[in-house]
């Protein structure tokens, strides 16, 4: 019998198809003797199938059989692509907290970590860029799909519909997808953790980052809010998060496609996947950056390391709910 919870949130909104050859405002380098963007379909780490017109340029997707190359691939790329955008698909909210809560992170911060603690990811988007939004030739995006089992594993029920209708394939992810244990091993000696040169760039991620340390540390996440922010700063010392950008910009938005839209940033790839999400995430940052920031320079000391609806760096009152 399949398990399905209640889902607290509906995350809504319409299903985007793929756009073969959309730009998305990313600096796609030449590629000789093609008129498309560089990149495979997903088919490509099966030996360079061309993307077919379904398939998504740009976007390779890793299963358990290729998860070692496709690591090493990556780690081979940090030096000069250091920028790294991430998304993560799980499987919905299923439960809340009991107790009194002090500010409305805590609440946030406490309905996160046991959701976190009961679920399963799916899906984790990365996309690459230099610090100018230049991809790299060939792939720029990885989507990393993870073993889950519809019959055995907790879900919110209307989540799990709204990533079907999105494509994914739940019966791969059951037959073909990764051990969550070979990817925190292999994540942990990528160089993409622990690593000050590294950039990450996020939308809305309190949950995305709760998912990424659990698969680090094999463990639950602490009970206390700023114990978690002292975790994700040990992991991921340089982080951006698009959403609270856009609310200190004076322009809070509801979600990544309706960011996308306003911004007028063409989506490659189906909304609601995380290599999809996480090419546009990137595409976003860039042009948030040039757009709303003097000389393309953003103030760390105000915009960095800050979680929307978690901040740890302002009191209750001056917190972006």
């Amino acid at each position: 019998m399949m398990k399905s919870w209640a889902s607290i949130a509906n995350n809504g909104g319409a299903v985007s198809p793929p756009r073969q050859g959309s730009r998305i405002g990313l600096h796609y380098p030449p590629v000789a003797g093609s008129a498309t963007p560089p990149g495979t379909g997903s088919g490509g780490e099966h030996g360079g199938t061309a993307a077919g017109p379904s398939e998504c340029v740009c976007i390779r997707e890793v299963w358990a059989h290729n998860l070692i190359q496709e690591m090493n691939a990556i780690s081979a790329l940090l030096d000069d692509y250091p920028c790294v955008a991430m998304d993560t698909e799980f499987p919905g909210v299923v439960a809340r907290p009991v107790g009194q809560f002090k500010t409305t992170g805590e609440l946030r911060y406490q309905t996160l970590r046991c959701n976190v603690d009961l679920l399963k990811i799916i899906q984790l988007g990365l996309t690459f860029t230099d610090d100018q939004g230049r991809v790299p030739p060939g792939v720029c995006t990885w989507q990393f799909n993870f073993k889950f089992n519809l019959n055995e594993d907790m879900y919110a029920a209307d989540s799990i519909e709204l990533l079907v209708t999105s494509g994914i394939e739940f019966e791969k992810n059951e037959k073909m997808g990764i051990d969550v244990s070979d990817f925190g091993e292999l994540f942990m000696a990528s160089g993409l953790v622990l690593n000050s040169s590294i950039r990450w760039i996020s939308f809305h991620s309190g949950y995305d980052f709760g998912y990424l340390l659990k698969l680090l540390t094999c463990a639950p996440l602490p009970g206390e809010i700023n114990e978690f922010f002292d975790l994700v700063k040990t992991y991921f010392p340089w982080y951006y998060d698009i959403k609270y950008l856009m609310t200190c910009c004076g322009n809070p938005t509801r979600g990544l496609q309706d960011l996308a839209n306003d911004l007028e940033v063409e989506r490659i790839g189906p909304q609601h996947q995380a290599g999809s999400d996480s090419l546009l995430t990137s595409a976003l940052f860039f042009k948030i950056r040039k757009h709303y920031f003097v000389e393309n320079h953003i103030d760390d000391s105000k915009y960095r390391d800050v979680l929307f609806g978690f901040s740890n760096n302002f009191p209750p009152e001056a917190q972006p709910f």
